[in-house]
């Protein structure tokens, strides 16, 4: 009887473990199904779209954060650069230096010009109206300038503004020598060129075959070559 009663145990709790199994294992396929659905999904969203995701979350909190800053009767843009450090603050101010003047690198000589025009409109001073209105009574027709006009005997030039004057140049020449790719000369190299563009075609030369006609180089040098 209690053999009966242990083989009816044991089926029993074999019949309850194989119920389990296969009760996780139908929880597995709808895991995947779901997964498999939501993966094809990801895929039909365009590229940007966790960017996207992110900066409408970033709107959501920051206009979030305002109304909580108003409510409360405090500056949302103070404390906002109080919880920003020195150096993300430096990389913000850079960043819109550039959005206010891109360097779009060079293009044409006109766009280049023009760029340098409206960064040097940029740092001028506001206008003196009084200063142009005396200066404009005092030269009558010569103040429009004409292509018999000479401003020379006419005006003088503040010491103030030949001060700004040079402070420009020079700043215009220390930028180009931070980006120039100008190449030092040195005297005591041998010539073995004819103009700039030879001397350019032998350094290619010597980059690819110089180790191989060392010797033969040498042997022209001394004058012992077959």
């Amino acid at each position: 009887m209690e053999q009966n009663k242990s083989a009816s145990d044991k089926l029993a709790k074999r019949k309850a473990r194989l119920l389990d199994l296969h009760k996780k294992r139908q929880e597995a396929r709808t895991d995947n199904h779901q997964e498999v659905v939501a993966e094809d999904a990801r895929k039909k969203l365009p590229k940007n779209w966790e960017a996207r995701k992110r900066q409408a979350e970033w709107l959501l909190a920051d206009d979030k954060a305002r109304e909580d800053a108003q409510a409360a009767g405090k500056d949302y843009e103070r404390l906002k650069l109080l919880e920003v450090s020195a150096i993300d603050a430096e990389r913000i101010e850079k960043k819109k230096k550039r959005k206010d003047n891109p360097d779009l690198g060079f293009s044409t000589y006109e766009a280049q010009t023009a760029r340098q025009y409206s960064r040097l409109v940029k740092g001028m001073p506001a206008r003196d109206m009084e200063k142009y209105e005396k200066q404009k009574a005092e030269l009558g027709e010569a103040f429009y300038g004409g292509p018999h006009t000479t401003l020379h005997a006419l005006t003088k030039d503040t010491p103030a503004a030949i001060n700004k004057m040079v402070n420009d140049l020079d700043q215009q020449i220390e930028r180009r020598k931070k980006y120039s790719r100008r190449r030092i000369y040195n005297d005591d190299a041998d010539v073995d060129f004819i103009n700039e563009r030879n001397s350019k075609f032998n350094k290619k030369l010597d980059r690819f075959y110089g180790e191989h006609t060392a010797e033969i180089k040498q042997n022209l040098e001394r004058g012992t070559a077959i």
